[in-house]
């Protein structure tokens, strides 16, 4: 895949994302994910570790498609509360770090939204995470 990031000159460099991404490769796009097992079912109510639950199920669908996190160009986070977002720190830095870093070490950020929603779909979900990757076409 050929990826660069968008940075216009001048601008103050993003902290945990990018302002945009240009890719080349087949598009993937995966439905926004929150924090449930595979049997949708919630193991827990913590907003940190819900997004850690969701960011793994993000990644796990986008390995369907032969992809990882340096395919992800863009992440929508929504979450219903968004001082959890602001409060997370740390924990959220980590469970962030841990979902998207490649194989060789390095952490992607891509393009992101994150905006505070009244409420989602499913009751006890505090956050849902979807992407767009763009995985190199095989040849």
């Amino acid at each position: 895949m050929h990826k660069n990031v968008l940075q216009p000159p001048g601008w103050t460099k993003p902290r945990g994302y990018a302002n945009g991404i240009a890719a080349r490769g087949t598009v993937v796009s995966v439905a926004g994910q929150v924090g449930w097992n595979e049997r949708c079912e919630f193991e827990t109510d913590d907003f940190v570790g819900q997004v850690r639950q969701a960011l793994a199920n993000v990644r796990a669908v986008l390995a369907e498609a032969g992809g990882g996190p340096e395919h992800i160009v863009r992440m929508n986070w929504y979450m219903t509360d968004r001082n959890d977002y602001l409060t997370g720190g740390k924990a959220l830095g980590a469970a962030y770090k841990e979902f998207m870093t490649d194989a060789e070490g390095t952490v992607h950020y891509p393009a992101m939204t994150a905006v505070q929603v009244v409420a989602l779909m499913e009751p006890r979900a505090k956050i849902e995470i979807e992407v767009t990757a763009v995985v190199p076409i095989a040849m």
